[in-house]
């Protein structure tokens, strides 16, 4: 472990940080704060899983292969390592029994009167289908409403990806309205819901609730 993820970081409550583990069919689930050693990992799953991705993801500069090479990776986690200590996201790896297997990121932290973000996540097809992403969104938002410290946490859904939509639902994420024409994604620009909930709507946490359906077990 690196001294940053020794130290606490008192501009930024709750990173780096290691929520979870609960465990889900796929195995032991937990976050953990991104690191450069990630690059090949990170690489070839999101070149490998570019056709599941893609339709989903906001537009970026150049080729899939390209900014999703190995090469690529260490300024993208510097730059996420970097805002994450001046206190504007949270980036972590999502890790299934001790291996890499997606990201989710806790973005555009707001403080004082709204103590509001957003969060986004993608989860390698090798582990989709099996709870993980469910366990992750959980994890992270326990996370926000606990050492984070935040009020509301919010998400951006295309209509059509009906296998986000599900995790976020059962999380307790409400559709708030529609965002019309919001981001650019796949070559043009979409459509996407707003859900969004509020510290006061869970009884008790996220992740305890999955347990108490039986979807999760405590790590």
């Amino acid at each position: 472990m690196s001294v940053l993820e020794r130290r606490p970081n008192l501009r930024h409550p709750g990173w780096p940080d290691r929520p979870g583990p609960i465990r889900v069919p796929a195995g032991l689930v937990r976050l953990r704060p991104v690191r450069l050693r990630d690059a090949g990992e990170w690489s070839s799953m999101r070149i490998r899983d570019e056709a599941q991705l893609l339709p989903w993801e906001p537009a970026g500069v150049g080729p899939w292969r390209s900014r999703n090479s190995a090469a690529a990776w260490p300024m993208v986690c510097s730059g996420m390592r970097g805002a994450a200590r001046r206190g504007l996201l949270l980036p972590f790896a999502i890790e299934v029994d001790g291996a890499f297997a997606g990201q989710i990121t806790i973005g555009n932290v707001v403080r004082g009167a709204l103590r509001s973000a957003w969060v986004g996540y993608w989860v390698a097809t090798s582990f989709t289908g099996r709870g993980v992403a469910t366990a992750a969104v959980a994890l992270a938002v326990d996370h926000s409403f606990g050492p984070v410290g935040l009020h509301r946490v919010e998400a951006t859904v295309r209509p059509e990806n009906l296998a986000s939509r599900s995790v976020l639902a059962r999380i307790g994420f409400r559709e708030e309205g529609v965002l019309r024409k919001y981001l650019d994604v796949d070559g043009a620009w979409r459509d996407h819901l707003l859900v969004a909930m509020t510290e006061d709507e869970i009884p008790g946490s996220a992740t305890a609730a999955l347990v108490h359906s039986g979807r999760a077990q405590w790590g």
